[in-house]
């Protein structure tokens, strides 16, 4: 029998579930089990689960035939538990380090208390940490057990299910499971304590209480609000139950109504018209459980009415008020004059046939917006498509036909008050509000290695620069995200802690890759000059953190090209935050023209760069990823991982996981051209591996099925799977760095 049942209810949280259980399952005490319960989650949760109790025995899996809501998942786990405790742990938060063991410790010390009570700490999702306020409490409660009724102050710390273990024989003996809607843990937890004969308290920090950005169920806005009357009068019934806890009823009532009135207050809960009714049955629970004895100030608003308790609120809040709309009254003011004729057009109804599209900071028609756009001309001839660039010189570089606007030109603003569908791979400008009814398209830039958006927050010197709640707010428009595979989706419902469904669609730019022909780089050969004949070698470097500038030469172009040979040609593509850098100057531009490589940065399609080459030499280029569709040799050059992915931080250790051989210095990488070790057996080995789990969804009808799916509304094409993503966000093997 194992000491500790840690149960797990898991809904939509994809992008945590596995931080979550390998906090439980690295714990240096072992002696436990994990009863993890599928509660018919529509994302990735339920193979994530199936997965780990595949490799570690202790962990059991439930699959609930339908979604039955938190508690009741709960209350599923609880006959599958054989430890000694029950302890809930909700699948988007993460014990800490040593946990299970300092429970064991002073469960242990105290002879095995009905309730252990231990600390938390609240982590937000900007990296910043708050340890609960009353801690204190835990500290004050002295080394032994104590009942509620002999430090009633173990009550005011934060009632919830989480930051308790409960001993299973107690639980089972008293019957107490989990009431359906939300706020479950208050009917469980206020039984729990009162009954109880013996508590103890943990002085110690056990878990982490991950606060997210958006996601969180009780910070929706909804009418199931209103099931805090229900679960208050379960509270007030099993009190009523127990005479030997009739003096607890004027405790429960002021609890509740700070409770409800906290509900009510909160802007983001309530739906506004249903307010009243919401004060009103509050008001009608109060007195119908109201104890002898006075009412707290802060409560007497309970006894009047809905008007009298609004007009209190808003007396209380004028001043705050009043600077807020002077403050917004200026910036609506600037924005009407910078922005007048949107705003003017604004209340003009959408175009359903018009979407504007744009890619990479407005350069052109480029990437995966590139390829939904043509699949869009070609599949609704009515759509009409205006890309947005950035000024007349991108605009001179467009093909004839296509119609384009300036940003932030009148034509811009005229047109974007008025588009229904916005396809971008770089969120669009702040100044874009976006209105009811439009549907924004985010198709990203590729498969990511390295940490992106709120994964930056912890590297400092990776996020000089960038702006990332801004860069959230932005995100918060899009309605769809584009991926190319599992491992994407679960890094962009991390990275990007926001509302927007996941569509599994595959990436549109890489259409043209899947059904490559051996001919297909031909023309791109020819204009780059390369001999006929020659194996074409493209070499890919990203950029690095951990300088300056971004650029390292980890390469000497000039031998490798020389040790490559005559009937090879090297072609070299920049990483495109280098290509107006010195990056060049260090001698690429000088090899170039002496015709000892090819210089390709400023070849506007990297897909036509693709196609005319033979192998991929990168270090850690997302590029690697599209690439990887073509089934053509690709090697690594990995001087530098430990430094690389220690500054910019890497979702899983690419030379662990590589595309085929891994060199870890130049004289390595000309052996294995030499050799022929580059194209072998263990290459095919590592690449076939590589792209099943990174194009596995890449079909090359990705731009069709975007175009059919959210633009025509028409039934998603195989690969069917259109997953909501619950605002959050989850390592994959998702390693920290």
């Amino acid at each position: 029998m194992p000491r500790f049942s840690v149960i797990v209810p898991v809904f939509k949280v994809q992008g945590f579930l596995r931080e979550c259980l390998d906090s439980v399952l690295e714990q240096s005490y072992t002696d436990f089990e994990v009863i993890a319960v599928d509660d018919c989650s529509p994302d990735g949760c339920g193979a994530i689960l199936d997965e780990y109790a595949a490799l570690d025995p202790r962990v059991r899996v439930l699959h609930l035939p339908e979604n039955v809501g938190l508690g009741r998942a709960r209350n599923a786990g609880m006959p599958l538990a054989g430890g000694d405790y029950l302890f809930f742990l909700d699948s988007d938060d993460t014990l800490t380090p040593g946990a299970l063991g300092a429970m064991a410790d002073r469960l242990e010390e105290t002879a095995d208390p009905d309730v252990l009570v231990f600390d938390y700490a609240r982590t937000y999702w900007w990296g910043g940490t708050r340890r609960n306020v009353l801690a204190r409490v835990l500290a004050e409660a002295g080394p032994g057990t104590f009942t509620a009724a002999e430090q009633p102050e173990i009550l005011d710390l934060l009632m919830v299910v989480w930051n308790k273990v409960y001993r299973r024989a107690f639980v089972e003996a008293e019957g107490f499971a989990f009431p359906p809607g939300y706020y479950e843990d208050t009917p469980w937890t206020f039984p729990v304590m009162l009954s109880a004969e013996r508590i103890a308290a943990l002085d110690r920090i056990c878990l982490a209480y991950r606060q997210r950005r958006q996601g969180n169920i009780l910070s929706t806005t909804s009418r199931k609000h209103f099931d805090i009357h229900d679960q208050y009068e379960r509270v007030f019934a099993f009190v009523g139950s127990r005479p030997e806890l009739a003096g607890w009823r004027p405790y429960l009532h002021r609890k509740m109504g700070e409770h409800c009135l906290d509900i009510l207050s909160k802007e983001d809960r309530l739906p506004q018209e249903d307010k009243a009714e919401f004060f009103r049955l509050t008001a009608a629970l109060f007195r119908r459980h109201k104890a002898a004895g006075p009412v707290p100030p802060e409560l007497r608003v309970l006894e009047g009415g809905f008007t009298r308790y609004r007009v209190r609120r808003q007396t209380g809040r004028a001043g705050l008020e009043l600077a807020r709309r002077g403050q917004q009254a200026r910036r609506v003011l600037g924005a009407r004059v910078k922005y007048g004729w949107s705003a003017a057009h604004g209340h003009r109804p959408l175009d359903p046939h018009l979407a504007m599209y744009s890619a990479f900071s407005h350069r052109g028609v480029l990437g995966d917006p590139a390829a939904v756009y043509a699949a869009a001309r070609e599949l609704a001839p009515r759509m009409r498509g205006v890309w947005v660039v950035r000024d007349q010189e991108q605009a001179a570089l467009l093909p004839p036909d296509t119609e384009h606007v300036l940003l932030d030109s009148l034509s811009y603003r005229r047109l974007t008050a008025r588009a229904t569908y916005f396809v971008n791979n770089v969120n669009w400008p702040g100044s874009l509000a976006k209105r009811p009814g439009t549907v924004h398209i985010h198709t990203h830039q590729g498969t990511p290695l390295k940490y992106m958006a709120a994964d930056l927050l912890h590297k400092p010197g990776a996020r000089h620069g960038l702006d990332v709640p801004q860069l959230l707010r932005r995100a918060d428009r899009w309605d769809y995200s584009l991926v190319a595979n599992r491992h994407s989706e679960l890094v962009w419902d991390r990275a990007y802690p926001c509302h927007f469904t996941s569509l599994r669609s595959g990436s549109p730019r890489n259409d043209v890759l899947v059904r490559a022909r051996p001919e297909d780089g031909a023309a791109a050969r020819a204009r780059l000059g390369i001999p006929a004949g020659n194996r074409v070698v493209l070499y890919a470097p990203t950029r690095r953190e951990y300088v300056r500038g971004g650029h390292v030469d980890r390469l000497d172009l000039a031998a490798f090209a020389r040790d490559l040979g005559a009937d090879h040609t090297l072609a070299v593509r920049l990483h495109p935050s280098l290509a107006d850098g010195p990056a060049r100057g260090m001698g690429l531009a000088e090899l170039h023209r002496r015709g000892v490589v090819v210089d390709v940065t400023d070849e506007p399609c990297v897909e036509d760069v693709m196609l005319a080459s033979d192998a991929l030499v990168t270090d850690y280029s997302a590029l690697m990823f599209d690439y990887a569709n073509l089934d053509r040799p690709i090697v690594l050059l990995a001087d530098d991982w430990g430094a690389y992915a220690a500054s910019r931080g890497a979702y899983f250790d690419i030379t662990a996981d590589a595309p085929g051989h891994v060199a870890t210095s130049q004289r390595e990488l000309a052996w294995l051209f030499a050799s022929g070790a580059w194209r072998d057996g263990e290459s095919e080995r590592l690449r076939a591996g590589f792209r099943s789990r990174f194009c596995e969804f890449d079909d090359g009808r990705a731009a069709e099925r975007v175009v059919r799916t959210l633009m025509l509304g028409e039934p998603a094409a195989a690969p069917d799977a259109v997953v909501p993503v619950p605002a959050q966000a989850g390592h994959d093997v998702l390693t920290s760095s």
